[in-house]
């Protein structure tokens, strides 16, 4: 008998291990949200537009932990595939996050540029959203 209530202490302890540990997998990249604005005024999608096109691209963020809040907000630029770099950069400490990013795009005809916008939490976790503008 004492066997049999081993063998089920130990099959119990290990299901609660297995349990625990898949749940936090399954959290993971949840944690970190994201989003472009998608209301009037906004360009929320892959667009090809008329140089000098007035653009504003609105970021909505947010984590659900508060013990891990967004401390870092970036925007690169790429142009035409080439290494990105920054175009904006701000430090944060809060769970959401709002940013309207307002650009001209260039003349240059056939120049695509790929905005990344990232967020980054306090555990180093990252969360990206791109958007290219094509200049006809």
């Amino acid at each position: 008998m004492k066997t049999l209530f081993k063998l089920f202490l130990v099959i119990g302890i290990i299901s609660v291990v297995v349990t625990s540990c898949k749940k936090d997998e399954e959290d993971e990249g949840e944690e970190l949200k994201i989003s472009f604005k998608t209301s009037a005024g906004y360009t929320y999608a892959d667009a090809t537009l008329p140089g000098g096109t007035a653009i504003k691209v609105g970021i909505e963020a947010e984590t659900e932990k508060a013990q891990d809040p967004i401390i870092k907000f970036n925007i690169s630029e790429s142009i035409n595939g080439a290494t990105a770099t920054t175009v904006y950069s701000e430090d944060l400490e809060n769970t959401t996050f709002e940013y309207d990013f307002n650009f001209t795009l260039d003349t240059v005809s056939g120049n695509e540029h790929k905005y990344t916008f990232t967020i980054t939490n306090r555990d180093g976790l990252n969360e990206q959203k791109s958007i290219t503008f094509t200049v006809e």
